[in-house]
């Protein structure tokens, strides 16, 4: 290994960056050369990258978003487009690519690695943290504990108006943040893509629930089958009648931010793990988290399998009277 390039793609995640600092370092100290793409694969295809030194990578490791940018890049998806890509990587002479992101970032370089036969090693970073393999992705207890402080601030007016808040939080496709979110921040009801939701009941509940309190917290992941915070509470307005409802999308602010302690530390090992597997001798494989410890499965298992909460905290919820729909 003699040069190995590295890249952010997709949604950007607090921990990135820590990520990028660990793999320049790590590939420094081992005499191998780190080269950074800008702007996803749509840097590796119009050939914008840039020799990484320790001076690119000094004092980032408590930045958020990703100093070499990211984009969702529809180029990629064609065959003319990855030719241009494949042409770049061999002018450079890269030994190996590091790819940061999710699904659709594995996918990109699990594809790239079959039509040009380079190494490539997967590490997960999205807030969503609905990729395979992994317990934890970069960000995304980041993300978490951001929804967690604007849901403590929001129940802080909410009592003081007598009011039921619909807190919108990010998960097109999966109930973490929502989940998890509503389990630390005490929320009263929870709305995940995994389960359906009915207004019916989750009005009928919300009014058996507001008996006696002077607030009330819904959590809703934006991928909820009912179609999102205004909406649902559009639906639920007419059925709960001289209740005060109002609802907030938490929106972007939950991918921007500090990296949490945890972000950081796991950022920084899983750099260093991708570049350690690379020098010997392993490709086409993800790293994960099991715990306390790093592991790696083949990448194409982690784009084919979806990954889903644990839905049996649903339960608990409903012990602490909490809505499960």
């Amino acid at each position: 290994m003699k040069k190995i390039g590295l890249m952010t793609s997709g949604g950007d995640a607090p921990g990135m960056n820590s990520c990028i600092r660990s793999i320049t370092k790590y590939c420094l100290n081992e005499g191998i050369e780190s080269i950074g793409f800008h702007d996803g694969f749509q840097g590796i295809i119009e050939n914008k990258y840039e020799v990484l030194s320790f001076e690119n990578v000094d004092n980032i490791v408590q930045r958020g978003g990703t100093i070499l940018g990211t984009y969702r890049c529809e180029q990629f998806k064609t065959k003319q487009g990855r030719q241009k890509a494949i042409k770049n990587i061999e002018s450079i002479g890269l030994d190996a690519l590091i790819c940061i992101g999710g699904d659709g970032t594995f996918t990109g370089a699990s594809i790239l690695s079959e039509e040009m036969n380079i190494p490539v090693i997967g590490i997960p970073g999205t807030i969503d943290n609905d990729i395979f393999g992994t317990d934890h992705t970069i960000g995304y207890d980041t993300a978490l504990n951001t929804v967690v402080e604007a849901v403590d601030k929001i129940r802080d007016t909410a009592g003081s108006h007598n009011r039921i808040f619909f807190v919108e939080v990010m998960g097109k496709n999966a109930g973490f943040i929502a989940l998890n979110s509503a389990i630390a921040s005490g929320a009263e009801s929870v709305l995940i893509p995994e389960e359906h939701t009915d207004a019916d009941l989750l009005a009928k509940d919300l009014i058996e629930q507001n008996k006696g309190r002077r607030s009330s917290i819904v959590i809703v992941a934006e991928g909820d089958d009912g179609g999102g915070a205004k909406k649902i509470m559009n639906q639920v307005k007419p059925l709960m009648s001289g209740y005060s409802l109002r609802h907030s999308i938490l929106g972007h602010i939950q991918r921007g931010g500090r990296p949490s302690a945890f972000d950081r530390m796991l950022a920084t090992r899983m750099g260093a793990y991708a570049v350690e597997l690379l020098i010997r001798g392993e490709s086409n494989i993800m790293i994960g988290s099991n715990g306390d410890k790093l592991v790696y499965l083949p990448i194409k298992e982690a784009i084919k399998i979806i990954s889903k909460p644990d839905l049996t905290k649903l339960e608990m919820l409903t012990k602490l009277r909490t809505l499960t729909m």
